[in-house]
């Protein structure tokens, strides 16, 4: 079965790869404890906290994806996974594995195969389940003409700014 999902996400990612088997094997241990199917919607969400190629078997596999607005990138570094079902359970996977001296497919078969508990760590998470999307109001920066969506514009000399446009104020300190 693992293999199978493996061999689902490459289709997907273009590629097999260790990075991509965290991923599968994130979505396989979510998906036995919380009792995941594929996404249709934004019933399941799952936050990233890298943007590796195991997010790509998110995709592939359980339907998140940015666009539909149930894959959220939490920019860490860190090869964590939390799954939400919403009015449901929710899960962080973290891996802590390491190659080592193993060779790619050596580490990308021990991360499909070895016991799940010496690769990862499994706990709640630690924040809540970000909200459902929300569609916004565009604005049209004043500075280049584009429009984007009001959260992301901001007050320039009196004036509607994109971030591209924006020039922050920034004297040193960061308080």
């Amino acid at each position: 079965m693992i293999f199978e999902e493996m061999n689902r996400a490459a289709a997907f990612h273009g590629h097999s790869c260790p990075g991509l088997a965290i991923g599968v094997r994130a979505c396989c241990e979510a998906r036995a404890r919380l009792d995941l199917s594929f996404s249709a919607d934004e019933e399941l969400v799952c936050v990233v906290e890298h943007n590796a190629c195991g997010v790509d078997a998110v995709q592939a596999l359980l339907g998140c994806s940015l666009g539909k607005g149930n894959l959220v990138v939490r920019p860490t570094g860190k090869m964590a996974f939390t799954f939400f079902v919403r009015g449901g359970g929710a899960l962080r996977l973290y891996f802590k594995g390491e190659a080592g001296e193993l060779a790619r497919e050596e580490w990308q078969k021990r991360i499909l195969t070895a016991p799940f508990d010496e690769l990862f760590c499994a706990a709640p998470p630690s924040f809540p389940c970000p909200e459902r999307a929300r569609r916004f109001s565009n604005v049209t920066c004043s500075v280049c003409g584009e429009s984007a969506p009001e959260h992301k514009i901001r007050l320039q000399e009196g004036k509607f700014v994109c971030l591209d446009c924006f020039r922050p104020y920034e004297r040193g300190f960061d308080l």
